[in-house]
This record gives structure tokens, C-alpha cells and sequence, in this order.
């Protein structure tokens, strides 16, 4: 169903979102919470392009690969409503972290950030799984 270079690139962009979560997770110990919000907000970016490439979809802006995955993914039912909630939460905050002057944010709200992400993460996991177990079964 899918080429050789396609499911490569799927691989390598959620490693990618795994290596994130990982950075995240380091800059959380580190007391560096703005970073760990941005890490924990790419983990969900690239986690979401390691999906739609499955679907032969690629965008060059943010907001084309959130709104592709929500209508290719949430809107139609196959992943559940609460990730796009998430995508939200996570978008805002990176928006709010990586542009906004004076910014506070409390480690509680981070962590927070960092579990929605590591869900997020693991359900597109889990349905990556799916489709290339139902795939290679064929």
C-alpha cells in the first residue's frame, strides 16, 4: 500500500515526535519550562505528519497539519474529539512561549502540557500500528 521512501519518512517523523517527548522531559528536570512546552508541542506536530504522510498528505505551515488532521482524523471519527483539544492546548501554549514577552508559566501547567502530549503521541502510535499491521496482513 505504501512505498518504501513513504513509510521511511512516517518512521522517521515519529521518532522524531519520540525524541521530542524525551527532550521535553529533560527540559522539565532542568527547571527550563518554556522549552519543555515547545518540545512537548513539536512531539504532537510531528507525531501528527508521521500520520498524514500515510494518507500521501504534506503541508508546509502549521495550520494546514492541524487542520488536514483534524479533518482527516478527529472530524471523521477514526481518532477521538479530546486530541483536538489537545492540538489546541498545545499550539497555544508553544505560540504563547516561543513569541509572547514576560511569560510565565508554572511547572504544574508544563507537566500538564507534557501528559497531554505523551496521549496525544501514543494514540497516533497506536493507530500508525493498526494501519501497517492491517496492511502487511493483506
Amino acid at each position: 500500500m505504501w512505498s518504501d521512501e513513504t513509510l521511511e519518512l512516517s518512521r522517521y517523523r515519529a521518532a522524531l515526535s519520540e525524541n521530542c517527548l524525551k527532550s521535553a522531559e529533560l527540559l522539565y528536570q532542568n527547571g527550563d519550562f518554556l522549552a519543555a512546552a515547545n518540545r512537548s508541542y513539536y512531539a504532537v506536530f510531528h507525531a501528527m505528519r508521521s500520520l498524514l504522510i500515510l494518507s500521501g498528505e504534506d503541508f508546509k505551515k502549521h495550520s494546514g497539519i492541524i487542520g488536514r488532521f483534524r479533518q482527516l482524523y478527529i472530524k471523521s471519527g477514526i481518532l477521538p474529539e479530546n486530541l483536538s483539544q489537545i492540538i489546541t492546548s498545545l499550539s497555544s501554549i508553544r505560540n504563547e512561549c516561543d513569541y509572547g514577552d514576560l511569560i510565565s508559566i508554572s511547572s504544574e501547567e508544563v507537566r500538564e502540557r507534557m501528559e497531554e502530549a505523551q496521549q496525544f503521541c501514543r494514540k497516533i502510535k497506536e493507530y500508525r500500528n493498526f494501519l501497517q499491521k492491517g496492511t502487511s496482513e493483506a
